[in-house]
């Protein structure tokens, strides 16, 4: 299976895991909503990190720190900074087209989620994993 369907597969993985527990802390436990995103993308960072290293682009170094450093500071770095100004603004929109507040925090996220997979995969494929990228495409 080509590496971009596998990173696409497990962003979808990812993706349900996220907003499944914003969603839980947000609406069920009243968490507000930047810190209930701050908790669900922690989560989701792990699932995601196992899930890319081993699935997506098949590395199996058990020792590269650097690997794992890297990885978290990309995808927090589209997670909390990205994520978050694009959620502002998308919610910001949202709620002058006079949209619910659980559809324009929807609307918001999957907005943010489409621009932070992109990020995330530039910044993988290109630095993170560099080195253990076989060549297929």
């Amino acid at each position: 299976m080509n590496e971009k369907i596998r990173f696409v597969l497990v962003g979808v993985v990812n993706t349900v895991t996220d907003f499944s527990i914003l969603f839980i802390l947000a609406s069920v436990f009243g968490v507000a909503t930047i810190i209930a995103n701050v908790i669900s993308t922690s989560i989701a960072l792990s699932v995601s990190y196992l899930l890319n290293k081993k699935t997506v682009f098949r590395n199996s170094d058990t020792h590269n720190y650097r690997q794992a450093i890297l990885f978290v500071v990309v995808t927090l770095s589209g997670l909390w900074i990205i994520q978050g100004i694009i959620i502002w603004v998308t919610i910001g929109i949202f709620s002058s087209l006079h949209l619910h507040d659980k559809e324009a925090l929807f609307g918001a996220k999957l907005v943010a989620t489409v621009f932070s997979l992109i990020w995330n995969y530039l910044w993988y494929s290109r630095v993170v994993f560099r080195q253990e990228k076989t060549s297929e495409k």
